[in-house]
Order: structure tokens, then C-alpha cells, then sequence
């Protein structure tokens, strides 16, 4: 064997639904070899009892290989490296907020090995040849994971008598993943479309075959209503509640379904919130047209309910807001029944001193840095209760993102695929505390909750980036950026 080749060995892989086979990987920046150990399969049932799978580990002990550049799995289970394809690290022009250290520190210590970050958080926005130009320049040796960039069209451009056809073909060959847009937007900076300006960006953007996503709540009933609840006073989060409700979402998504139906166009929803919009989704699904989404955890763990307790309210601030315990069971079906593509964070963390403070709602930053927690969340509460099988798990959060985006060579764990990893302790629970949270803001709806599942190690391209025991091998800047062709 080769010498610069290492080995993962005392792991369990994944086959298909909740069944394993142990194996150790060979592996360089890519993955050479997956050679099982051992002819038997094991289903979830027999390795969720400790007893029986130290059983099963003790019969396979002496089976691996000798070679020197080993790393122990520990008889974890060894997953694809998750992808999220929504978040905003804020660089540059936002690091108050948070920043690509930062973000994708966090993401390592949450299994997550690729990212996709929003143009929409940066300034300048990413929407032009020299704006994504300027953005690669500032992040250059700022990321420990690989990263991809989203293209964005703004009303700002239409406004400045831009040529945005010409923006969305550059912005194609610098490789952007995909363009994001938006039907309702509080920056200045990047402004919403109007719906014919929508039909118009999603035939340019058709031409380059990459998705188009969509910020979908319906601005004229979202601004009336949040206008009439101000004007009376009305400053609590009932009122934002009712302002950007399930029906303002379905609206804009209906809409968004007719021109995706005219254009054949695809079409991307982002942080689905509300079973309103997963039915218009599915049944515009079924009859054809080339539309999908994404929801997030914070979506499927949360309800209106909880803004009650005053310790999470403010944290649990984002647009659009989390929903009733109808959509939230809605959602678990959606992502069951493969009506929605994956499952994101929308990763937009703040300093919560500065901008979680206040008691008007309307005046609260809307935003969770999740990127840490949507793996190990997934695999407690999708898998580990029974809603979702392990490998439909994974598809949620790495194969299904990276085949929909084509980032070639992410996302499963085969021979000749980079060798991203992550490797998942499920015999193992750990309580979320947001002071060792690895984010700049340090602050989760999340806290206190615990998850059944713990990442403790992750690796890019072969190279351990996180480790629970500190042993990483490389730091900030190892992370490369992913031209998406």
C-alpha cells in the first residue's frame, strides 16, 4: 500500500436503510478503497444496544489490516461530510455578525465539510463579475471546509439600468452554485423582485441550468398587515407572527410554481415554514413542474409555542417564522416522503447583545447560527426517533444537496469521491450549551436541548479539520473554493 495513503479503520458504514457493515477506508485526498471487514451486515436494532455491539466489535477486532498512517474510527459510524447549501458567513461587510472563520469553524465541529454561502450578507453583493470577484478575495485562506458561492439578482440592479442577463451568463462561468432571489427583502442592499421582474431573471438564469432560489412570502400581504400592526402599536411577536403567516407564504410560492410551470425553469424554495406551501409544492411536484425545496430545524423542533418562553423568544426570531404543530408535522412527512430536496440551517447568526435585546419584536434581528447543529439534530431526532431511515438522513444532508447543486465528487462515501467525512458517535448524547458554541454569536433557541447523536471528528479531502480531542491536522485556509459548472 501506498505510504501517503491513510486509513479510518474500526468504522461502520452505512449500506441501505439502517443496515451496516464494518470497513476500514483507504484513502488520499480522495477515497481509494472501502474494504469491508468481515461478511456480515448489521441492522440498526443490534448495534443500538451497546452490549450486543461490543459483541459484534469484539468479533472483529483482529480482522483490519496493519499500516502504519491508521485512524481509529472507535467503531463510530463514518458518514459523508454534510453539505448545507444556505448559509450567510458575512464576509465581508457584516463580520459584526459573524464571519468565514468563524462560520465554517462551526460547521467542521457540526460534521459539515462544504458550504454554500448566500450573496445576499456581503458587501457588495454577489451579483455582478467584479463584486464575486472581490468576495473570493476576501474570503481567500479565511475557511477551514470547501466552499461554494450563490450568484444573486437584486431589484438594485434592475434599478441601476444594470445588464442582468449579462451578470447571470459571468456570474455562470465564475461558477456560481446557483442565484438567489427574493419576493419579500429588508436590505437595502439587496432588494426584492417584483413578480415580472422574477419571470424575466428566471428566463435568463433557465439558460445556465442552475437553480434559481427564492425567498418566497408574499410582500403586499407581508407589508400591509405589518403597517396596520405598527400603526396601532401592536409590537409583540403574535403580531410579526400574523403578519408573515402560512397563508403570505403560499401566495408567493403559487407564484413562484406558475412561472417555474411556464419557464420549465428550476426552482428553488428556501426554508419552507408552513404545510400550506409543502401541499402547493407537492402537488405542483406531481404534475410536473420542476420545483423543489429545503426546510430547516428550527422549523421541525419549534412551534409559535414556544415564543411564549421569553428566554429563547428573541433567538427564535427568523422570516419566516416558525409555524403551528400542524406544519410542523407536515414537514417531518415532506422530508419522509421526499417532497422536500433537504434539510439547510439558513445559518444567519448576530452579536445577541446588540441585536437580540430588544422587547419590540419588529426591531429584532431575524436569524439562528445553525450550521453546527443540523447534523447531529437530524440524526437524534430524524433517525434515532424513527421518522426518518439512516440513509435517507444522509441523502438530506450530503448526497441529495450535492447532487442537486452537481458538486462533483461530494456526497457519498465511494471510490474515487473526496474522502469528506464525518464521524458520528450515536451511543453518545450531549446537551446543547451555546458558550462552547463555535460560531461568533453564541446563541441557539437551541440551548439546553439534547441531541442523541455527537460529531467527534470531521475530515476535508483527508485531512482532519475537527477533532473532539484537539488532534486536528489542518487550520483556518485549508478550505478551497468549488467552482459549480
Amino acid at each position: 500500500m501506498n505510504d501517503n495513503f491513510k486509513i479510518i479503520k474500526d468504522v461502520f458504514v452505512n449500506s441501505t436503510g439502517n443496515k451496516f457493515y464494518s470497513a476500514e477506508i483507504i484513502f488520499s485526498n480522495k477515497i481509494e478503497e472501502i474494504k469491508r471487514i468481515g461478511n456480515s451486515e448489521y441492522d440498526w436494532s443490534e448495534l443500538k444496544d451497546t452490549s450486543t455491539k461490543n459483541r459484534i466489535v469484539n468479533s472483529l477486532e483482529n480482522l483490519s489490516s496493519n499500516h502504519n498512517n491508521k485512524i481509529s474510527g472507535n467503531w463510530n459510524i463514518i458518514i459523508p461530510g454534510g453539505i448545507d447549501p444556505h448559509v450567510h458567513f458575512d464576509t465581508p461587510g457584516f463580520e459584526f455578525r459573524d464571519d468565514f472563520e468563524h462560520g465554517t469553524t462551526a460547521a467542521a465541529f457540526g460534521g459539515v465539510t462544504t458550504i454554500i454561502d448566500m450573496p445576499c450578507t456581503s458587501i457588495p453583493s454577489v451579483t455582478s463579475k467584479e463584486n464575486f470577484e472581490i468576495k473570493l478575495e476576501a474570503v481567500k485562506n479565511r475557511s477551514l471546509i470547501d466552499f461554494a458561492f450563490w450568484g444573486g439578482i437584486r431589484r438594485n440592479d434592475f434599478e441601476e439600468f444594470r445588464d442582468i442577463e449579462k451578470q447571470v451568463k459571468e456570474l455562470d462561468q465564475l461558477g456560481v452554485a446557483g442565484f438567489k432571489t427574493y419576493l419579500i427583502s429588508g436590505m437595502q442592499t439587496f432588494k426584492d423582485l417584483k413578480l415580472e421582474q422574477m419571470r424575466q431573471v428566471a428566463n435568463y438564469i433557465k439558460h445556465t441550468g442552475k437553480p434559481q432560489s427564492v425567498h418566497a412570502e408574499d410582500k403586499f400581504l407581508v407589508e400591509s398587515r405589518r403597517l396596520e400592526f405598527q400603526s396601532n402599536n401592536r409590537n409583540e411577536w403574535r403580531h410579526y407572527c400574523l403578519t408573515r403567516d402560512a397563508i403570505a407564504e403560499e401566495k408567493a410560492i403559487k407564484d413562484m410554481i406558475e412561472i417555474a410551470r411556464i419557464s420549465g425553469h428550476k426552482i428553488h424554495i428556501v426554508h419552507l415554514s408552513s404545510e400550506l406551501g409543502l401541499k402547493a409544492i407537492k402537488e405542483a411536484q406531481n404534475d410536473g413542474v420542476n420545483i423543489t425545496s429545503e426546510t430547516c430545524p428550527h422549523y421541525l423542533h419549534f412551534t409559535q409555542d414556544d415564543f411564549e418562553n421569553d428566554v429563547i423568544r428573541n433567538y427564535l426570531k427568523t422570516a419566516p417564522p416558525v409555524k403551528k404543530k400542524n406544519d410542523q408535522n407536515a414537514l417531518w412527512q415532506g422530508i419522509a416522503d421526499e417532497t422536500l430536496s433537504f434539510v439547510t440551517t439558513d445559518h444567519a447568526g448576530c452579536n445577541p447583545d446588540d441585536e437580540k435585546v430588544e422587547d419590540n419584536f419588529w426591531k429584532v434581528y431575524g436569524g439562528i447560527p445553525g450550521v453546527e447543529h443540523r447534523v447531529p439534530y437530524m440524526f437524534s431526532e430524524g433517525f434515532k426517533k424513527g421518522r426518518l431511515s439512516f440513509d435517507k438522513t444522509i441523502k438530506l444532508l450530503s448526497t441529495n444537496v450535492a447532487e442537486y447543486f452537481n458538486l462533483r465528487n461530494k456526497g457519498k462515501i465511494e471510490k474515487g469521491y473526496d474522502a469528506d467525512f464525518a464521524l458520528l458517535n450515536l451511543w453518545k448524547s450531549e446537551k446543547v450549551n451555546s458558550t462552547n458554541m463555535h460560531s461568533k454569536g453564541k446563541y441557539t433557541p437551541f440551548h439546553g436541548v439534547e441531541f442523541d447523536a455527537v460529531v467527534e471528528k470531521t475530515l476535508v479531502r483527508g485531512k482532519v479539520v475537527m477533532d473532539r480531542n484537539g488532534e486536528a491536522e489542518e487550520n483556518i485556509g485549508y478550505g478551497k473554493f468549488i467552482k459549480v459548472s
